[in-house]
């Protein structure tokens, strides 16, 4: 039997390993105060999303569509966070040294075709590539297309409703509870990234890292049309 020399390994932690432990104090806190921050736009917007469906359900026709418009506004707020720090893990990740490992995006955990779709794609690149960065790169891209698909598609069918021009309107309350699910698995995907990513960065980097996270984003642009309620979402080149 070879010795192992001290102070080395042959075990690395997998995706698991990085998402049960427990991150250092200081790592830990920034990890909460963004989730944190990200939780209480989701909880509203979830909120608003099924006080709407109720109303709807009891004939309240006009309050529901009122729900449904703020429920997008709270949506689009949060993409804007999600994409940006998704862009900032992405930016660092091409220079980090150790690369968190990642699992590629499962398309039974999504309900939606568009989100089905890339999942299904970023599980294919996820065999091809076998190198760390490019399948945490590659993953951060996917889900990040995947968000901006799901807002798009979101902000359409709640226009529809909000404006009452849908021509068949149970198919677009419809559209959004299966986009709702979709980003509620967007966002817990996200949150697994981030935490991964805390872990793998160097304490030297982690002061300059929290304040591009708390700095308003600019990777993502939102463009709002007035009179109807149109949004449109893309990264920056």
């Amino acid at each position: 039997m070879f010795k192992r020399k001290p102070g080395t390994s042959c075990f690395r932690r997998s995706v698991s390993d990085d998402w049960v432990a427990a991150l250092p104090r200081e790592k830990a806190h920034l990890f909460d105060s963004v989730v944190q921050r990200w939780e209480s736009f989701y909880a509203m917007m979830s909120v608003s999303l099924d006080d709407a469906i109720s109303m709807r359900g009891r004939g309240e026709l006009v309050g529901a569509r009122q729900y449904i418009s703020v429920s997008a506004d709270l949506l689009a707020q949060l993409a804007v966070e999600l994409l940006g720090s998704c862009r900032g893990l992405s930016e660092r990740g091409r220079h980090l040294g150790n690369v968190p490992k990642v699992h590629a995006l499962k398309a039974e955990f999504f309900r939606g075709e568009t989100a089905r779709a890339a999942a299904s794609w970023n599980d294919i690149l996820h065999h091809v590539l076998f190198a760390d960065r490019s399948r945490f790169l590659q993953k951060l891209r996917i889900l990040s297309e995947t968000l901006e698909s799901v807002i798009e598609e979101y902000d359409a069918a709640a226009e529809e409703v909000s404006a009452g021009v849908s021509v068949r309107p149970g198919t677009s309350w419809e559209a959004l509870e299966c986009l709702h699910y979709d980003f509620t698995t967007c966002l817990r995907e996200a949150e697994v990234l981030l935490k991964s990513f805390l872990r793998a960065l160097p304490a030297e980097q982690l002061t300059a890292f929290a304040a591009e996270l708390s700095a308003p984003p600019s990777a993502v642009r939102l463009r709002a049309k007035r009179g109807t309620r149109s949004r449109a979402f893309r990264a920056s080149a």
